[in-house]
């Protein structure tokens, strides 16, 4: 009989455990690393809504990384234009496929106003690769979750 009870709640904790790392998304706050430079670009907030995925700039560093900026978007295209990045809604729309999200245009790189094909999805839980493409041609960033 105790053996019964040890092997239910090994398993009871095993299904936890995994429904825990099953469970794990995208939504939170994540740090953006230029995959250029290898320095910190952002902090961006990533939610859910609708089975829909967004996400916003919540700060922003100079290209050294380490100078906190207010830049505007000067290369933005139409109502996006010389507005503030910090607030900037850049990743818009993306839908849930499998363990990854993705949307045409569906993130904005404020550095040069383009929007990308984008593909996002979980590498560990807190590890993110977002790729961006126009067709075949894209680039891959690794954005680091922010531990509150």
């Amino acid at each position: 009989m105790k053996k019964i009870q040890v092997k239910g709640m090994l398993m009871a904790g095993l299904l936890f455990l995994a429904g825990q790392v099953i469970g794990q998304d995208v939504a939170g706050k994540w740090k953006t690393i230029d995959d250029e430079s290898g320095k910190q670009k952002s902090i961006v907030q990533l939610w859910v809504s609708g089975n829909v995925l967004y996400g916003k700039v919540l700060e922003t560093w100079d290209d050294d990384g380490v100078t906190p900026t207010d830049k505007l978007c000067d290369k933005c295209p139409g109502a996006l234009k010389d507005k503030r990045v910090h607030g900037m809604i850049i990743v818009n729309g993306l839908s849930k496929s499998d363990k990854l999200w993705k949307g045409k245009k569906g993130i904005l790189d404020p550095n040069n106003g383009k929007f990308y094909d984008v593909k996002i999805w979980l590498e560990d839980t807190n590890t993110l690769t977002v790729r961006g493409s126009i067709g075949p041609i894209g680039r891959k960033q690794t954005w680091y979750r922010v531990k509150e």
